[in-house]
């Protein structure tokens, strides 16, 4: 089994993440951010990989801390769980339609993180959560695990069904990309030997 663990504490927040990536979609959630926990719920789900995500953050001054530090310790804990990245695919997109809105993600396991990102959103907060986050949250992520991440939103007009197909497709790119590819199970999937930079 491959599994990560991570626990963050700081004067912001108290922040606990494990995961399973050779799980089935089990999740225990709850972050204090009521909209966040139902995208890392969706996360969970569609990627079949395990994640427990437990933070206690200074809501009282703003979400912004609580949805950070949340994405920085679930990409700490999915890269401690692809270790040297041995045996992996590596590559994962998806599409995912979400009612009227259509997300495209590509992502590269690469140990070169960064975010390209081009969605847009009409309203400031889903639930209480402000959507320009959710652009921080994908970044946060990607630098945390090392992955090349690319996020489009091709059309949409729902608020809410434009980030759910977002997170459905990172899911279904993950899966892709942190499974096993049985043809090249003893070998990092580079001509470099190693995946880190």
């Amino acid at each position: 089994m491959r599994t990560g663990t991570v626990t963050r504490t700081t004067h912001e927040t108290d922040v606990h993440v494990s995961v399973n990536l050779d799980g089935s979609g089990i999740y225990d959630v709850k972050t204090g951010v009521g909209f966040l926990d139902h995208m890392i719920e969706q996360f969970s789900r569609h990627s079949l990989i395990d994640v427990t995500c437990r933070v206690k953050g200074d809501l009282h001054v703003d979400e912004h801390h609580t949805v950070e530090d949340s994405a920085i310790a679930l990409g700490q804990a999915i890269a401690e769980a692809l270790g040297d990245k041995r045996g992996i695919t590596r590559y994962g997109s998806a599409y995912a339609p979400m009612d009227e809105a259509l997300a495209r993600v590509a992502l590269d396991i690469s140990g070169r993180p960064i975010l390209v990102w081009k969605a847009q959103f009409s309203q400031p907060r889903l639930g209480t959560m402000d959507t320009e986050m959710f652009e921080h949250w994908f970044q946060s992520v990607a630098q945390a695990a090392g992955i090349t991440l690319h996020i489009e939103c091709l059309y949409g007009t729902n608020n809410h069904h434009i980030i759910e197909g977002i997170y459905k497709g990172f899911a279904r790119a993950m899966r892709e990309a942190v499974a096993i590819d049985p043809r090249k199970a003893d070998a990092v999937p580079s001509t470099k030997g190693t995946l880190g930079g």
